[in-house]
């Protein structure tokens, strides 16, 4: 089955979110797999928002393994002690990083990223995975992306 994702591309950035996030729970409800939920999660993300880069990092072991996302290649581990998605994963809170240049022990996996969000998904008070998303602008990501985001994560915690 192909689904669409339908966002009117000149809607508010709110409104884009109330539109979309809905499509994406519609098109995961009743898959069990987590890989094909992270995968169309991701690519919904893309489509519906035109983001850089977005894409999932899974706890795995002592470090966030690269899962499915959309754009360019990407670092596959990241520990936990490094990075905007380490901090992520160590506090627990979501990051809106307006400038990665000025975040000490930014991991540059691409040379275009300029701004950052990092939203943890929680599960039973654990973080199972960090949702990344990357701007080629500077100061992209804002209160209203954290808020939409995060509802977005503790949809995605049931999968774990």
């Amino acid at each position: 089955m192909t689904e669409t994702i339908n966002i009117d591309l000149q809607s508010s950035k709110a409104d884009k979110y109330k539109a979309l996030l809905p499509q994406i729970q519609a098109l995961t409800t009743g898959e069990t797999d987590l890989i094909a939920n992270l995968a169309n999660t991701v690519a919904a993300l893309k489509q519906g928002l035109n983001f850089f880069w977005v894409g999932f990092y899974v706890v795995k072991g002592n470090e966030l393994v690269l899962a499915p996302f959309q754009g360019t290649v990407a670092c596959v581990r990241i520990p936990f002690s490094r990075g905007v998605c380490g901090t992520s994963y160590r506090t627990a809170k979501t990051l809106i990083v307006p400038d990665v240049e000025q975040f000490e022990g930014h991991i540059a996996c691409s040379s275009a990223s300029r701004s950052e969000i990092v939203v943890p998904v929680i599960k039973n008070g654990q973080v199972v995975a960090v949702l990344d998303v990357d701007s080629t602008e500077l100061n992209d990501f804002d209160l209203t992306d954290q808020q939409y985001l995060e509802e977005l994560a503790e949809w995605v915690s049931q999968w774990f």
